[in-house]
């Protein structure tokens, strides 16, 4: 007969295998942790270059840094105002706990959807605008923009850049004065000219406007616009020129002598692991080089090297912190001084910036 107590060794041993069965049971059971949904909002078309590209490049980015924790979604080529609230309104309701809406005609559909929907958290580029659960973010444009003017005062032969625009808003003008500030800091007689398309994204009002710039007498133009219209125009004319948003040398290899992009990978990373640990909270975000949100695609041969050279030290500078493209004095076109020497012009009144400067021709439109 068996011992009583090997009996209760036995039960004992009995009891711990249920336990460890039961468990190993209820994990395997236990369902996974539901992904974040993270909605985006694109102004344009994702093609295979511009600023809808490079978004759409750095939500990749962030799938691939978190992978099953979320599960992102965009609606491309939305139209701003009415139908931009539409859709970030869809986004909301169907579940999507952060919502990115990249395109500066966003901001008060953002707002608006925002007040309606106070659980969910929302993100604008390019705005101004906040709340208790909407920030908003930017990359410091005018810094890539003013290493390439230096590229274009150095190897412009007519002395006249062309630059197409969308609309004269601050986001816009940074970018042109940066540019004319950045080409006249090397050579005085450089002169930009624009032409303004009043739209983020039309391929045949951009290649019209570089062309007609090319008629004018520019070696090289650049553009704030969302397609590569410019630079293929550019390539067809045998002249130089600048992408923007995103390498987009394969449509010039010729032309393109290279193009300030915008790094938005790592920020929606920090941002969707935050919504994640409910960390997330409002913020306002402009970064530059320092903060790795801007960067130059890589030179075409044709830059010399000494220009190279130049190109290399004011990264390392804006990288640094120890330089500033709108350090003072900075005039405007009519010589009123804007910056008094000595000064680095505030973020506050690069926000409300509404003037040319020194070496930009025309007039600038009234809003």
């Amino acid at each position: 007969m068996m011992h009583c107590r090997a009996l209760i060794r036995m039960g004992c041993a009995c009891a711990a295998a249920f336990a460890a069965s039961w468990i190993s049971g209820a994990i395997a059971q236990a369902p996974a942790q539901t992904p974040v949904k993270v909605g985006f909002v694109y102004v344009s078309p994702i093609s295979d270059a511009g600023w809808t590209f490079q978004h759409d490049q750095g939500r990749k980015q962030m799938e691939q840094a978190l992978g099953s924790k979320v599960q992102s979604k965009y609606v491309e080529n939305v139209a701003e105002g009415a139908d931009a609230e539409r859709v970030i309104r869809e986004l909301a309701q169907s579940g999507n706990t952060i919502i990115f809406t990249t395109s500066f005609g966003y901001m008060n559909p953002t707002e608006k959807v925002a007040k309606q929907f106070p659980k969910n958290d929302f993100m604008h580029a390019t705005g101004y605008k906040m709340g208790p659960n909407m920030g908003n973010y930017n990359a410091r444009f005018y810094e890539g923009r003013y290493l390439t003017g230096v590229i274009a005062g150095k190897m412009t032969k007519s002395n006249i850049l062309g630059y197409v625009a969308a609309f004269p808003i601050p986001e816009v003008l940074q970018g042109i004065n940066a540019f004319a500030r950045g080409a006249r800091s090397v050579n005085p007689k450089a002169e930009v000219r624009v032409i303004w398309v009043n739209s983020w994204y039309d391929p045949g009002k951009e290649r019209e406007a570089a062309l007609t710039l090319i008629s004018q007498g520019a070696d090289i133009v650049t553009h704030h616009t969302d397609s590569t219209a410019v630079v293929q125009a550019a390539e067809e004319k045998g002249k130089y020129a600048f992408g923007y948003h995103s390498d987009m040398s394969k449509y010039g290899p010729k032309a393109h002598l290279t193009a300030t992009t915008h790094q938005w990978g790592d920020f929606y990373t920090r941002q969707v692991q935050e919504v994640i640990a409910g960390t997330w909270k409002p913020m306002s975000t402009w970064g530059g080089y320092k903060e790795g949100m801007i960067k130059l695609a890589p030179l075409n041969p044709a830059v010399p090297a000494d220009v190279k050279e130049t190109v290399v030290k004011l990264e390392g500078e804006l990288k640094a912190g120890k330089f500033h493209p709108f350090t003072g004095p900075v005039k405007d076109q009519s010589g009123k001084e804007r910056v008094p020497a000595g000064k680095v012009i505030s973020d506050d009144e690069l926000g409300k910036m509404d003037y040319y400067v020194e070496g930009v021709a025309g007039n600038l439109p009234k809003k």
